[in-house]
């Protein structure tokens, strides 16, 4: 019974191969598709726009460069390296707040749009001349649950705080909710280098001062009026400049404290790596079309209609001929040699 269904498909294999293509081509065309359960990424970037982000200590490409045009190539990088279907948010760190540029939106879709808004990162978009990334953690959590969808931070900065920590400015974070996976990608050098001071057209017109990041713990300083307030002299000399370097150690102690991950922004690899390991924004069904599929099936039953009902017998036929050629084609130039050398 078995034989006798071969043998006649094999006899009328040619229509029943077109047949069948026709059919899946028909199908593809109904655009069919299974619900799929599947995780959904969403992360909400956050870029340190403070001016100590205009330190230059970054090596990019074999030159020195600052902190923010590092930092925007990595974001760049990380966003080109995300799948599609996954969303993004870019977000923006000054003083003690952070601003979401707009919602979640897909990397696909909203390409051009997210990597312009990197390209144009820059210091004089920052309202506030400080920066309190402890204080700025409440408020990026704040954010976080405001968004339509739920979000993965991932938190670009040096971790510099400015004017410096005291046990009267340092905000208790035993309470904090909402850092669970959060990462803190460090940015900047261990050694060291001075912040320079720009005018609104980016000239540098001197460096930050140790002063200007010096805060004497008072009552004075503690009232909301002149919380965060630092003097902006300029340094007087290259002894007065302050140093200003990547606070890996700190920023992994308030890491530890929320539940964050801190990690060396040393490559956009290291900063992939890590985002795998965060877990999805949320899980969702969508469907899963299959028109590739039946489209692919249809391909495969057009090429079989070509295709040689002996094909081994026909590869051995091929290679017959081929031998004839060769044969036939080296015995008429050894004909033809010797030809030549007879009547010469």
């Amino acid at each position: 019974m078995n034989n006798s269904w071969l043998r006649r498909f094999i006899k009328h294999r040619d229509s029943t191969l077109l047949v069948l293509a026709l059919l899946l081509l028909l199908g593809a065309i109904l655009r069919p598709a299974i619900p799929f359960r599947h995780n959904i990424y969403t992360y909400f970037l956050i870029a340190d726009i403070s001016q100590s982000m205009n330190a230059s200590d970054m090596t990019l490409h074999g030159k020195k460069v600052t902190r923010m045009a590092y930092m925007q190539n990595m974001m760049h990088e990380v966003v080109s390296a995300l799948p599609c279907d996954t969303k993004v948010s870019i977000g923006l760190f000054a003083g003690n707040s952070v601003a979401a540029m707009y919602a979640p939106i897909e990397v696909c879709k909203n390409f051009a749009a997210i990597q312009s808004t990197i390209d144009h990162l820059d210091w004089r978009m920052a309202w506030a001349g400080n920066s309190r990334f402890r204080e700025s953690l409440f408020v990026t959590a704040k954010v976080v649950r405001d968004m339509p969808e739920p979000a993965q931070v991932v938190y670009f900065t040096d971790g510099e705080e400015a004017p410096k920590l005291h046990v009267f400015n340092t905000k208790n974070l035993e309470d904090f909710q909402g850092g669970d996976d959060w990462i803190f990608v460090g940015l900047g050098s261990e050694e060291g280098v001075a912040i320079p001071k720009l005018s609104e057209d980016n000239q540098v017109i001197g460096y930050w001062s140790n002063e200007s990041f010096a805060m004497q713990p008072g009552i004075a300083q503690i009232s909301e009026s002149t919380m965060g307030v630092r003097d902006d002299n300029v340094a007087v000399g290259e002894h007065d400049r302050f140093m200003s370097k990547r606070a890996s150690e700190y920023m992994e102690e308030v890491a530890k404290e929320i539940g964050a991950k801190y990690i060396n922004g040393d490559s956009s690899y290291t900063v992939l790596r890590a985002m795998k390991e965060q877990k999805p924004a949320r899980r969702d069904i969508a469907p899963l079309p299959l028109d590739w599929l039946l489209a692919t099936l249809a391909g495969v039953c057009i090429l079989g209609i070509y295709a040689s009902r002996h094909p081994f017998r026909q590869v051995r036929q091929n290679l017959k001929v081929y031998r004839q050629d060769i044969k036939s084609r080296f015995f008429t130039r050894s004909e033809a040699v010797a030809h030549d050398n007879h009547f010469q």
